[in-house]
């Protein structure tokens, strides 16, 4: 073979393989950008989840804890009650983005944590019919419940931090 020949031999399969490796460099480089910013979605959708849920609970403990008192001021109650609505829509809002971004464990952990908040709002919510009304008579037992009911949403909140951490330090 010719020198010559074998050189542009040398110089076309040095610049395939540059080539080939350029290209694997670069689907690399783009797919750790694809994931990074994924990453960066998610890790956004759980910290307002999770910050609209802080928010919403707090608006509950101050219902609840209105209520706890023989004859409380209803008209502050109300009050409280709408704020209450108003913060449990701004978790539905981030609900809806924590279910697009996903994966499904964490729209599971997410599904718990609002069968928990349930449970928890529909004592809230007797608790408040009650107090309307005036009757008393399952005001102890409808606090010891809410307690109860407190803790499920908390080992549920518990669970969906855990869930999203490990999406967020484990993507693969």
């Amino acid at each position: 073979m010719d020198a010559g020949l074998a050189a542009v031999l040398g110089t076309v399969v040095g610049s395939l393989a540059t080539l080939g490796a350029a290209v694997v460099s670069g689907r690399v480089a783009a797919r750790s950008q694809f994931d990074q910013w994924r990453r960066q979605h998610r890790r956004d959708a759980y910290a307002t989840y999770l910050g609209a849920l802080h928010d919403r609970d707090i608006a509950m403990d101050a219902i609840l804890g209105a209520l706890k008192a023989h004859g409380p001021d209803l008209q502050d109650v109300d009050e409280k009650v709408q704020r209450f609505i108003t913060l449990a829509r701004e978790v539905h809002r981030a609900t809806e983005v924590v279910i697009i971004e996903g994966p499904s464990s964490v729209v599971e952990a997410a599904d718990h944590v609002a069968q928990a908040s349930r449970g928890l709002s529909d004592v809230m919510r007797q608790m408040v019919q009650d107090a309307h009304v005036g009757d008393t008579s399952h005001l102890t037992a409808d606090t010891a419940l809410a307690t109860e009911k407190e803790h499920t949403l908390h080992q549920a909140v518990k669970s969906f931090r855990s869930a999203a951490g490990n999406i967020l330090n484990n993507p693969k």
